[in-house]
């Protein structure tokens, strides 16, 4: 019978069904939605009853701002959501996404209270979108003093207009923060006085990933942001050869930097985190952990300091036209080509949409063809086509990793190459499966 199979897989130690416990989420999130007197999101409706379908877990709960075609007497809430993530004790839910919706005050504070809960919750939060969401000054120093408890890896607060006052909130909540390494500010309207804010941010926190795309930081904010990286890394490329990670997928933890003498990190303790990783027991583990690769690795990077992996300054009016002018662009240029010659950590880079101009993308041509002689890892860096292509093409070539297989393959000669009398099994143009030499010893001798 099927129950009596079920059963006898979950006695073996296999997987539950995940489609029961999603109908039951399903059913407990219409009755709090009738409770709080608010309409269901048709968006959750539907990736629950898809995930039930495929029996498949749900990871991502998208809460969309209802259609203006199908108006609504009733507005969208997050506390239904909230309470049945928190009721039902569902703990792969743990990336709530929030999409166009105006987030009042005791939303907002339901959401903090989850987020400050890590320890006495099942289902602590590692995601968090608040995507074109209004909130007020109120709920953003509220989020902002969650952020500092929570357990968050990624936090995403793309197309919310963020002025200087709530901006300072959110900074505030990630000084110090060892546990979030993905932030994403796209679109927020941050102007130069938040390059600052933001470098001070980096240097203090465990931030490897950060998205600005679409602000005005200028060559000013810009400059500000990557002058304690750039300068962090020519430290340690100017120092013992021990830069050049020998993995280059995978970035370097923090904690060997400290090690350096002339490390800017020498004076930050270590997480007790990374201390419970580090004395993890057994050759098997230690094993397993080198070759998960990348992703694992970057969850033991709790250690603060002023690297990054990926950057995305795109269309950022980083250009000759601010009111420095050229000078605050060659400036920032040799900020910018310090960080790429010496960087050990930077995998990717964003400058594109921003006029950086042909001087500018000579030099940063230059610094990519001394990172390759100083044998670091590739990095991968987008400009402006508003250059010549030969400057542009080169910094294409030289940004992309040459594809290298691990085994050498013989080469096969196709039909085209093959005399039609001597083509074998009597078929005119038939694909030759055999190497070179065997068909020339076959064929040709």
């Amino acid at each position: 019978m099927p129950g009596e199979k079920t059963a006898a897989l979950s006695r073996e130690g296999a997987p539950l069904p995940v489609a029961p416990i999603l109908q039951r989420f399903l059913k407990t999130y219409e009755e709090r939605c009738a409770q709080e007197q608010t309409p269901v999101c048709p968006a959750i409706r539907k990736d629950l009853k898809t995930s039930i379908d495929d029996d498949q877990v749900l990871r991502k709960f998208v809460l969309v701002k209802p259609d203006d075609s199908q108006p609504s007497p009733l507005p969208m809430s997050l506390e239904p959501l909230l309470m049945t993530i928190r009721d039902a004790s569902y703990r792969p839910g743990e990336q709530p996404c929030l999409w166009g919706l105006q987030l009042s005050n005791p939303e907002v504070a339901s959401l903090a209270l989850l987020l400050e809960s890590k320890g006495h919750t099942p289902c602590p939060l590692t995601t968090l979108e608040l995507i074109d969401c209004k909130m007020d000054p109120w709920s953003l120093g509220r989020l902002g003093q969650a952020l500092q408890l929570s357990s968050l890896h990624s936090l995403v607060l793309d197309y919310c207009t963020l002025g200087s006052e709530e901006i300072e909130s959110i900074f505030s909540g990630l000084k110090n923060n060892r546990r979030l390494q993905g932030l994403s500010l796209r679109y927020c309207g941050l102007g130069p006085p938040s390059g600052p804010r933001l470098g001070s941010v980096i240097c203090r926190s465990a931030i490897c990933e950060l998205h600005l795309d679409g602000n005005y930081l200028q060559c000013s904010g810009a400059l500000a942001l990557l002058r304690p990286i750039a300068e962090y890394a020519e430290s340690q490329g100017r120092g013992p050869p021990a830069t050049a990670w020998p993995d280059s997928s995978v970035p370097p933890e923090r904690v060997q930097s400290s090690q350096r003498g002339s490390s800017t990190l020498n004076q930050m303790t270590k997480s007790s985190e990374t201390g419970t990783v580090k004395t993890t027991s057994g050759k098997k583990k230690k094993k397993k952990k080198r070759k998960k690769g990348t992703k694992k690795k970057m969850k033991g990077l709790t250690e603060a300091g002023p690297w990054l992996v990926k950057l995305y300054l795109a269309d950022n009016g980083i250009d000759g036209k601010g009111k420095d002018g050229e000078n605050s662009l060659l400036e920032f240029t040799q900020i910018l080509t310090c960080l790429i010659r010496y960087s050990a950590h930077l995998k990717e880079l964003d400058l594109g949409n921003n006029a950086l101009g042909e001087m500018a993308a000579i030099d940063i041509l230059e610094a990519l063809r001394a990172r390759k002689t100083g044998k670091l890892p590739v990095l991968k860096v987008t400009v402006t086509p508003q250059i010549s292509s030969d400057t542009f093409r080169s910094i294409w070539k030289s940004s992309n990793k040459s594809k290298v297989t691990g085994k050498r393959k013989k080469k096969v000669c196709s039909w085209m190459f093959v005399p039609v009398s001597y083509s074998h099994q009597g078929a005119l143009y038939r694909p030759c499966t055999l190497n070179w030499a065997d068909y020339y010893s076959r064929f040709c001798t």
